[in-house]
């Protein structure tokens, strides 16, 4: 008998405990710009929510969009300021946001997951009131930061068995349009759902120490002592804080992972090993 075979028949009995654990679980994934590129990697990660969703897991996919987004407002000839890793976003900059987050990027990824023999369907922030904001910081313009999160919409999509794919658009309570940080969004999601995880997928394997070891496990107090030592440090830093906000809001764990590596949420829901770093309240 062939060794593959065998060795794929020992994997999948080796998953039965953890397809149990997850069965009827709602996961938040947000599947981040840099982790995206590339028609492999997209059609993995869409092949990967399928499976999630074949299996009893209610995923949720938030995405972000940003070297996409630089690349249009560069053909534009629009330029973009960042204060504290956030785009300052004026009127001009918000439409070309929505458009290629909502338009472009939301609809490619639809289409892998259909492909795949998913039921997606792709929505922003606007649809259903799905996330309502308020302005960040006005010195950002209509940056948001989500103050209602639609979940009733949300559980009837997962009734349906339907996978929503959210482009972190926000509506205002004057309709105005606001720009939303994907981590932010999915982060306030997760909590609102009460999600059992949310994996954060990136461009990096995780969290590393001072010597750049990968951190598989961390709680609140280790992340906020890695900070104050400045170990966890850039672009970083609005990942685990969006962890930290989720988890309060009653989220089971968070995982910092490498979206680029072949079936990471696979690895992360359905092996002994995971992958990346598990944060947990303590």
């Amino acid at each position: 008998m062939n060794r593959d075979w065998i060795a794929t028949a020992r994997t999948l009995s080796q998953a039965l405990p953890y397809l149990q654990r997850y069965d009827g679980a709602t996961v938040v994934i947000k599947f981040g710009g840099h982790a995206m590129l590339g028609d492999e990697g997209m059609e993995n990660f869409a092949r990967d929510i399928v499976l999630m969703r074949q299996v009893g897991v209610n995923p949720v996919v938030v995405h972000g969009g940003g070297p996409m987004i630089n690349q249009m407002l560069a053909k534009l000839g629009v330029v973009s300021e960042f204060v504290g890793g956030k785009r300052v976003t004026d009127a001009a900059t918000v439409e070309v946001v929505e458009m290629v987050l909502s338009g472009q990027v939301n609809k490619q990824i639809v289409q892998a997951i259909n492909a795949q023999g998913g039921q997606a369907v792709g929505l922003s922030g606007k649809d259903a009131n799905l996330m309502v904001c308020e302005f960040a910081d006005p010195a950002l313009g209509f940056v948001g930061d989500p103050v209602e999160v639609n979940t009733g919409f949300l559980r009837k999509l997962a009734d349906a068995e339907i996978i929503p794919v959210i482009a972190p658009i926000g509506t205002g309570r004057k309709g105005e349009t606001f720009n939303v940080n994907g981590d932010t969004a999915a982060g306030a999601i997760a909590g609102a759902l009460r999600a059992d995880r949310l994996l954060l997928l990136t461009d990096v394997e995780g969290v590393k120490d001072g010597d750049g070891k990968l951190l598989t496990n961390l709680n609140a107090a280790a992340i906020q002592r890695l900070t104050a030592d400045g170990v966890i440090a850039g672009g970083m830093i609005p990942k685990t804080e969006t962890a930290l906000a989720a988890i309060e809001a009653g989220v089971r764990a968070v995982v910092i992972l490498d979206g680029r590596a072949p079936n990471a949420c696979l690895l992360e829901l359905y092996t002994e090993h995971g992958a990346g770093t598990l944060i947990r309240a303590v």
